[in-house]
């Protein structure tokens, strides 16, 4: 595990209904479902409580892009909603690639056997589990963290 920066990680996967929480252990061996939370104006403040109990060294939230990578209104809204928790938690916040998180959340969940309408209270759970998992693994193979870190903001300097 040369370069893998132990460390509990959160997997969060912004959807403009839902928002998928996962986790994974400090080895970073196995991402698992944390809770689905309604998408509202106090989704911020619910994933905060989430990171006060699991006190991830990081936030790693899906970046929607279509499949030819470009941008969408999707993206723009993930990124605002990463920015947004990254001031408020002060946490380092990645934005990591999701395409097909949620198709291949789909697919394993039809493959154990639960109808898209049973699975839809858990699918973004799976989606954040998938995205988070593809980014441990991807820090273990190459050594350098998955995604695009986001900056911190910069205060503007105050007139004294």
């Amino acid at each position: 595990m040369s370069g893998f920066r132990r460390g509990t990680r959160l997997g969060i996967d912004v959807g403009k209904a839902r928002i998928g929480v996962s986790r994974c252990d400090p080895d970073g061996m196995l991402a698992v479902p944390v809770e689905t939370v309604p998408r509202s104006e106090t989704s911020i403040d619910r994933i905060l409580q989430i990171v006060a109990e699991w006190e991830p060294i990081e936030l790693v939230v899906g970046l929607p892009v279509n499949m030819r990578g470009e941008e969408t209104a999707s993206t723009d809204d993930a990124r605002a909603f990463a920015e947004d928790l990254r001031r408020r938690s002060g946490l380092d916040v990645r934005m990591v690639d999701e395409r097909l998180s949620t198709v291949s959340a789909h697919t394993a969940l039809r493959s154990s056997g639960r109808s898209q309408k049973k699975s839809r209270s858990i699918v973004d759970q799976v989606a954040a589990v998938v995205l988070l998992q593809h980014a441990v693994d991807t820090e273990k193979s190459t050594g350098r963290p998955a995604g695009a870190l986001i900056p911190a903001v910069q205060e503007p300097p105050r007139d004294v």
